[in-house]
């Protein structure tokens, strides 16, 4: 039987393992071999441009797909603003057809800067958005956005406990291992979600298999709320309440005391830091602390309207050179654990870790091929410090997901990628039309 796919010879970088100059073979979707030299047996295809870097895709644990055509909605506002003027009314005024294309533009953004795995917290149109993730042939983990109580909340947008449950258990039915999409039960914030959702949301997650998606303790308004109605700070009651764990992923994590990533270690909960919209909109977290702990950190982009730029190349050089500041050590989050945070890590943080994440015979075949010779990246002394010192979107040059190129010589093999932004530059004008922004 002939190999599907051979790459090399590149500088294979596996992330679990040292970086090495040689081959990847992939068939049926998988990664058959790694080595420095090819198997015998013949490929249908070979990749052999000279110079190439191979590297897993990348992971990206918080990314609002539905939000994609708010880009720009949420600039230059505090949290609670932006969550009760701008982006609720904003969710609320989409159709399914607009979530859809919303995804379709996110999933193009997001292999456009190597990504093949994104984890969803939740819109209202999750079938639009799962047709949409689709259609680029990208993975995703899907969700639904969770809400039965608190203040701010549109008209349209209230439903009680059961009815939020109810409507993710049938998305569960429908979307769950179906085809590369996975299901996530999610909680949108303690401002919104009360005890009982809470706690029946991570009984059925573990029933399921699956993880929880919540915004954690995000502004310190959320902090002072939870005290108010729950008598103790957000990490702290979501102890208390058993739901602390690998199975919930904490989201911003951004106001956390000592006591609270002590916590965080110890259940072995994961964190998705946000580096560009924690710093637009709410604060910047303890990352290197939480690292120095044994917290379990992955990153992500949020959504379109508080990053703008939904690039987790950008999150990388970002979330490192912020944390050399913060604590004024340039030896803090060096390249190589900033590059798993950004694979590994964050295929771990969404259970998926067994799975992709990184280079490994058995994986599936999720990679990205590298062109370094740009001009920011070509004189670099060490190409692999450079994949987040320095890379940029220019330098994906092809995607794979599950052994098919989504992205083959900077051009996307299954949408039409000028007609789709076309579209979405129409429709986002005419949501932005419907809410008077």
């Amino acid at each position: 039987m002939n190999i599907d796919i051979r790459i090399g010879p590149a500088l294979v970088v596996p992330v679990t393992a040292e970086p090495f100059t040689g081959y990847v073979e992939v068939t049926g979707g998988e990664i058959t071999h790694l080595g420095p030299s090819p198997t015998d047996t013949p490929a249908a295809e070979t990749v052999t441009e000279p110079g190439r870097i191979v590297i897993p895709a990348f992971v990206n644990t918080h990314c609002h797909t539905s939000q994609q055509l708010g880009r720009g909605l949420g600039d230059d506002v505090g949290l609670l603003t932006w969550l009760h003027e701008r982006i609720w009314p904003y969710e609320l005024a989409l159709d399914e057809s607009d979530s859809e294309l919303s995804a379709l533009v996110c999933a193009i953004e997001q292999v456009r800067n190597g990504c093949t795995l994104l984890a969803d917290p939740g819109g209202r149109h999750v079938d639009g958005m799962a047709r949409g993730i689709a259609a680029v042939g990208i993975r995703a983990l899907l969700g639904r956005s969770a809400m039965d109580s608190g203040d701010g909340r549109p008209e349209g947008d209230r439903e009680s406990t059961d009815e939020v449950l109810d409507a993710q258990d049938e998305l569960v039915e429908r979307w769950h291992g179906n085809g590369l999409l996975r299901f996530s039960y999610t909680l949108r914030t303690i401002f919104n979600c009360s005890d009982d959702l809470i706690t029946a949301t991570m009984e059925r997650a573990r029933k399921l298999g699956t993880v929880v998606q919540m915004h954690v303790a995000e502004v310190p308004e959320e902090n002072e709320h939870s005290v108010a109605t729950r008598g103790v700070t957000t990490v702290r009651h979501l102890e208390r309440l058993g739901a602390l764990g690998p199975d919930l992923l904490a989201v911003h994590a951004t106001w956390v005391d000592d006591e609270e990533i002590a916590l965080l270690a110890e259940r072995g909960c994961p964190v998705s830091h946000n580096a560009a919209s924690n710093l637009k909109i709410l604060g910047t977290p303890r990352i290197a602390d939480m690292l120095d702990a044994g917290v379990h950190v992955a990153l992500g982009t949020d959504g379109a309207p508080s990053n703008n730029r939904m690039s987790m190349i950008d999150e990388m050089w970002l979330a490192a050179i912020v944390q050399k500041g913060v604590r004024r050590d340039p030896t803090v989050l060096p390249a190589g654990s900033v590059l798993r945070m950004a694979t590994i890590d964050g295929a771990t943080a969404l259970g998926m870790g067994g799975l992709v994440g990184s280079l490994e015979v058995g994986k599936r075949a999720d990679l990205v091929v590298l062109d370094p010779f740009t001009p920011n990246f070509a004189t670099a002394a060490d190409p692999v410090s450079a994949l987040v010192t320095a890379c940029k979107s220019e330098n994906v040059e092809s995607v794979l997901c599950d052994g098919e190129w989504v992205l083959r010589d900077r051009r996307f093999t299954r949408v039409d990628e000028a007609a789709v932004l076309a579209e979405a530059a129409d429709r986002a004008a005419a949501v932005r039309r419907r809410l008077k922004i």
